[in-house]
């Protein structure tokens, strides 16, 4: 019977060595290579920016330069007392005008735009029966007050809100209306002129008692005065409701006023 008897063992082998001298030597002269590449491009990173450095230095030197001429050109000049004062003044003038455009835009001192578009309103509303006896408008069209005559009392409301529709009375409101039926003096006819000279005439043809006595004792009548001419009778007044209505018209601030 035979045996066999592996006599190799491993460690008896020649064993390569990784970390040399040569392998050490290669890998050291890369990274020297590597350092004086990095350095190279350092450099020349370093010289690019010196160089855009110098040219900014200068730039800005030039800069500088034009600043202080142009400082010493234009030279900061003192403050003028009358500049300034005409400055104040401009400013009280301004301050001035635009409290008197608040003034009339406010409308305290009336209605600077007329009143001629508030007659035209007025005239065109015409109701048939119905006219106007007086009015009145005060400062900015804000106190207005309307007199007149109706021959029938509906027709006011319907004139009223007529009116209203108006664009220059729009935002404007009556707070008080008076209507009334007023009392008319009537008068009786007097007598006319031919009427009295009729009754002249019958009085100068009417034989007087003097002339008759002439007449029969055959003497020349003694003068008399001429008769007086009748005086006609005055005529008396008699008092009567009007046909028509008569109406007050008074805007709101108008009817506060008087309250």
């Amino acid at each position: 019977m035979s045996q066999q008897i592996n006599l190799f063992n491993p460690i008896f082998l020649k064993q390569k060595k990784i970390f040399g001298a040569v392998p050490m030597l290669q890998a050291l002269g890369v990274i020297v290579l590597g350092v004086l590449a990095m350095s190279w491009f350092a450099q020349q990173r370093v010289d690019e920016l010196r160089q855009r450095a110098a040219s900014g230095q200068a730039l800005l030197a030039g800069r500088e330069a034009r600043l202080t001429k142009a400082n010493a050109e234009f030279a900061p000049r003192q403050r003028s007392t009358a500049l300034q004062a005409d400055v104040t003044t401009a400013q009280a003038q301004l301050g001035s005008l635009r409290q008197v455009e608040a003034v009339l835009h406010g409308g305290g001192l009336g209605n600077t735009a007329g009143y001629a578009e508030y007659f035209r309103a007025f005239a065109r509303q015409n109701v048939n029966g119905l006219w106007l006896t007086g009015l009145s408008i005060v400062g900015a069209g804000k106190d207005i007050g309307v007199q007149g005559r109706a021959m029938q009392a509906t027709l006011i409301p319907d004139y009223i809100a007529r009116l209203t529709a108006e664009k220059i009375m729009s935002g404007k409101t009556f707070g008080s209306l008076q209507i009334d039926r007023p009392m008319v003096d009537y008068a009786a006819p007097a007598a006319t002129p031919a009427a009295a000279a009729a009754s002249a005439a019958a009085a100068a043809a009417t034989p007087t008692v003097a002339a008759l006595l002439a007449a029969v004792t055959g003497q020349a009548p003694a003068s008399t005065a001429p008769a007086p001419a009748p005086t006609p009778a005055p005529s008396t007044p008699t008092s009567a409701r009007a046909p028509f209505v008569q109406f007050s018209l008074q805007s709101q601030a108008v009817a506060e006023a008087a309250k």
